[in-house]
């Protein structure tokens, strides 16, 4: 008797293992996506609490808020924050902040059109102490 042994893979069995592959693939990507979303959002925060900090020592030496973003800091309420980019350190959301009556303020970060963190609404936070992302507090 001839016995032939086959050597490989068959051509079935191939598309079944790209199958399965290409199902698992489809189940992780969106839970990346959303934890990488949420990555950046997280990080943006922390700026912004640091940030916030930032504007306090300079309520300190200076009885004032700063209005200004980019101009270095110095300190005082004549200089800025710091921040020469008006970014987050990776760029996914611009950062502002808006003067209220008195001694109030509330920065802003807002997402950079063509990043990931598009559509994932705006986070701010304000000298009383509320933080916001979109319409719900974090």
């Amino acid at each position: 008797m001839n016995s032939r042994r086959s050597k490989g893979f068959t051509l079935v069995e191939l598309l079944v293992v790209l199958s399965i592959i290409g199902i698992l693939a489809a189940i992780a990507w969106p839970s990346y996506w959303n934890y990488y979303i949420r990555t950046s959002r997280e990080s943006a925060k922390t700026e912004l609490l640091q940030l916030s900090n930032t504007q306090e020592k300079i309520y300190l030496n200076g009885n004032a808020f700063t209005a200004v973003v980019t101009t270095p800091y110095n300190g005082r309420a004549d200089g800025g924050l710091g921040i020469a980019s008006g970014k987050t350190s990776d760029g996914k959301y611009a950062l502002s902040i808006a003067a209220g009556a008195g001694a109030a303020y509330t920065i802003t970060a807002t997402p950079v059109g063509g990043t990931s963190q598009v559509g994932d609404g705006n986070i701010t936070i304000s000298s009383d102490g509320t933080r916001m992302w979109g319409a719900a507090t974090w």
